[in-house]
């Protein structure tokens, strides 16, 4: 799709024009404006309301929801009437505007058509009060942003059948030698002589081999480092401490925090982010068979740890153990952060409308909490205070990985993944089961939706301009 931003509206394309409450044009009273409300003006020009005050999230949903309805009846030119709005806006709704041609049809044999206008021959011309360089950088940033978390929801709603680590390791090594950064994949032998145990405890029942996926992005110039953590467990179910059958279907998303973490070193490279950003990827299956790991086993890790394993299906800990530990030493990052769909505690604490952020540093904190709020990628807070310490003590190990009592199941896997963090100054964790991939009005089923590349995107970001 072509975009470019115009200071005058072409008469044969297709104009939309987006209003709030309270903004709305006197020649329709009928029209009111309000949030997702569309009105047909003429066959080539659609109001859209916006609300009274358009929040983040409501603005990425409304364009993506209308262009998703009628995605395959678009004409191939498009004005969007961006009159008014911020360069913030015009990012928001270009962002929704691609989105909203995201195709799900991944393995369908005769997928229903989508309009051209999604395709290379599209264009989307945005009408501003003025052409500036502040609109055109917001307009390009929007653009590639959409792309890479396409690529991401591709690997999110991809099936065990088509989704291995190696597949996560394949499409790292191919995006670095595309976009110009270094990639290294360390495979099962390698991580055997490295002591990668906990990850390889958690591939033992899989006759697919683990991997650790190491990417990194190096700018000329940069003064801080920033370590992602990303768990890639790409079908889970729950080893020995089976899952129920019902939903176990949904595990292929078990790697919510490794395609977050693929996606923004993709887009930090392609953006030319004057910070260095590394990726580390533990990545596995969590099967079942006569070799996995059992209840009771204690397991040795990469920092020196031994873990006694109460609950298998407590795996992902495990293998972003190791993912913290190597980053740490091998990096020595400014700032580390980690991400997973981790336990369906935090879901049961938030919903899906925001990740769970655990920190112990206040400013980090915040920083991760306003960037939540500028992209509607939310996260909210929860404790990681030391009284929890006593939920991983183990009898005969350093450490036990789960707790087995109903209650602070999301703080108590945090403060497991803190042990391996060598007591980091700046270390966070988000916990995204909740928000990585769920229901939605754009897939008849869950689906992928790359939370947490805008997020990281603009968190990066405003490190930049901090630093």
């Amino acid at each position: 799709m072509y975009i470019r931003q115009i200071d005058e509206a072409k008469e044969e394309t297709l104009l939309l024009r987006g209003f709030t409450q309270g903004n709305e044009p006197e020649n329709q009273k009928m029209f009111k404006a309000e949030k997702g409300e569309i009105w047909w003006f003429s066959s080539q020009e659609v109001w859209l309301g916006l609300g009274k005050d358009p929040k983040v999230s409501a603005m990425l949903k409304i364009f993506r929801s209308f262009f998703f309805k009628r995605k395959d009846r678009w004409p191939l030119d498009i004005t969007l009437d961006a009159r008014g709005f911020t360069p913030e806006q015009i990012e928001l709704a270009i962002n929704g505007i691609i989105l909203g041609g995201y195709d799900l049809q991944l393995y369908k044999s005769e997928p229903k058509p989508m309009s051209p206008f999604f395709g290379t021959d599209g264009r989307l011309h945005v009408l501003v009060d003025v052409v500036s360089e502040a609109v055109n950088e917001k307009i390009i940033l929007a653009q590639k942003t959409a792309l890479v978390q396409m690529r991401i929801m591709d690997l999110m709603n991809a099936p065990a059948s088509h989704k291995t680590p190696q597949t996560l390791a394949k499409w790292a090594v191919e995006s670095g030698r595309k976009n110009g950064y270094k990639v290294s994949i360390f495979e099962k032998a390698q991580l055997q002589e490295m002591g990668m145990h906990a990850l390889l405890a958690v591939g033992k029942g899989s006759e697919v081999p683990p991997v650790m996926i190491v990417t990194e992005y190096v700018p000329e110039r940069y003064t801080k480092t920033i370590a992602l953590v990303g768990k890639g467990v790409t079908f889970d179910t729950g080893g020995i401490s089976i899952k129920p059958s019902a939903n176990m279907h949904l595990m292929k998303s078990d790697m919510g925090g490794a395609g977050a973490v693929l996606g923004m070193v993709e887009l930090a490279a392609q953006l030319k982010l004057p910070v260095r950003i590394v990726g580390v990827i533990p990545s596995t299956e969590n099967g079942v068979d006569g070799s996995a790991m059992k209840p009771g086993d204690v397991i040795g890790s990469y920092a020196g740890k031994t873990i006694e394993v109460i609950d298998t299906d407590a795996e992902g800990r495990l293998i972003l153990a190791d993912g913290l530990a190597y980053a740490v030493k091998h990096f020595k990052p400014d700032v580390l952060i980690d991400l997973a769909t981790l336990t369906g505690s935090v879901i049961q604490t938030l919903g899906y409308e925001a990740a769970g952020l655990f920190t112990p540093n206040d400013s980090l904190a915040e920083a991760i909490t306003q960037a939540g709020e500028s992209t509607g990628e939310r996260v909210w807070r929860l404790p990681v205070w030391d009284e929890y310490k006593e939920e991983i003590a183990s009898d005969i190990a350093d450490l036990k990985n789960y707790h087995g009592k109903p209650l602070a199941g999301a703080i108590v896997a945090a403060k497991f993944l803190e042990v391996f963090t060598d007591a980091h100054a700046s270390w966070a964790h988000l916990d995204i089961a909740g928000t990585a991939f769920g229901d939605n009005e754009f897939a008849p089923g869950r689906a992928g939706t790359a939370y947490g590349v805008r997020l990281l995107r603009e968190f990066v970001v405003a490190e930049t301009v901090a630093h």
